[in-house]
């Protein structure tokens, strides 16, 4: 089984190359907060996209996105390629498919992005012995360690949820309403969002997951993660009635190992009472993992979470 190891050193420059620079947005208006400082985990840049017409006499909707530093300017990222979120978003509101939004674009921090990410309390239902030997383990091939320490996943949310969205919802003018508050990502940004809404079902109302990286590492050899994040999901998932979720994935590489454990977490969401009016998933045959497939299918997840109600 293919492990895909070079992509550790691939997140690690997610950060370093963008570190210091604005990202410029082709439609709409991009506002950095710079080194946003928490009490929770290590301060990081939160890029504020506000649409061309944001006015601060009517209300908007907010999306939190995570991997902010890939969102919006393919010239500062490590890879040349971002996901288009400006562009899409312009268009789905010019068209009148979507509601009003901002979007919050919070960066990874490098190294620590997996220890960031990896949803916490499945991660610490795993035998000791995993969980030490993956948290300890050692540069591999010349590459970076997967983990920069202890996983912190509720620390990450907290920020989330304590500071950074009393924050915004302070300083712009915003709905701070469940059924206008959403959460998304892709890979491990796509578990980080699922787990959020799970954690905080009274402040998400929708999370997507594009290329959810179910298997937590790089190899599903031996690899116990999948079943406990599916564990997981059967306990936590918030109700039907208040939430929407959308996950997808593609089928070349990291994609290419994400079919089953997608497929057996979309048995888990439907025996949870979701359906096609509150539900979501797709596979995108010939997709791979990477910011330019999750850029031409954003609008799926766009126009599902924000449609005009």
């Amino acid at each position: 089984m293919k492990k895909f190891i070079p992509l550790l050193t691939a997140f690690a420059l997610a950060t370093i190359i963008a570190e210091g620079q604005v990202p410029t947005a082709s439609c709409g208006k991009i506002i950095q907060i710079e080194n946003f400082q928490s009490k929770y985990i290590a301060a990081r840049n939160v890029d504020v996209w506000l649409p061309e017409s944001y006015d601060s006499a009517k209300k908007y909707a907010v999306l939190y996105m995570h991997d902010g530093q890939m969102l919006f300017d393919s010239t500062i990222t490590w890879n040349h390629q971002e996901w288009g979120v400006d562009e899409t978003m312009c268009k789905l509101m010019n068209e009148g498919k979507i509601r009003s939004c901002i979007v919050i674009g919070i960066w990874n921090s490098g190294k620590g992005r997996h220890s960031d990410y990896l949803p916490q309390k499945p991660f610490e239902s795993l035998p000791k012995t995993f969980k030490d030997s993956l948290i300890n383990s050692t540069k591999r091939n010349g590459e970076s360690a997967l983990f920069d320490g202890k996983v912190r996943s509720d620390s990450y949310l907290k920020f989330i949820v304590k500071e950074l969205k009393p924050y915004i919802d302070s300083h712009f003018s915003t709905f701070t309403n469940r059924e206008n508050t959403f959460i998304a990502g892709s890979s491990m940004g796509g578990l980080i969002s699922m787990y959020a809404i799970c954690e905080y079902p009274r402040v998400f109302g929708g999370a997507a997951g594009l290329s959810t990286h179910w298997i937590g590492t790089f190899s599903t050899k031996n690899n116990p993660i999948p079943e406990a994040f599916l564990a997981y999901m059967k306990s936590h998932l918030p109700s039907p009635k208040t939430h929407k979720l959308y996950f997808d994935y593609g089928t070349k590489t990291l994609d290419s190992l994400y079919e089953p454990y997608q497929l057996q977490a979309d048995k888990i969401i439907a025996s949870k009472g979701y359906s096609n009016v509150n539900w979501i998933t797709r596979k995108f045959t010939g997709d791979n993992h990477s910011e330019r497939s999750w850029n031409h299918r954003l609008n799926i997840p766009l126009e599902f979470l924000l449609k005009q109600e």
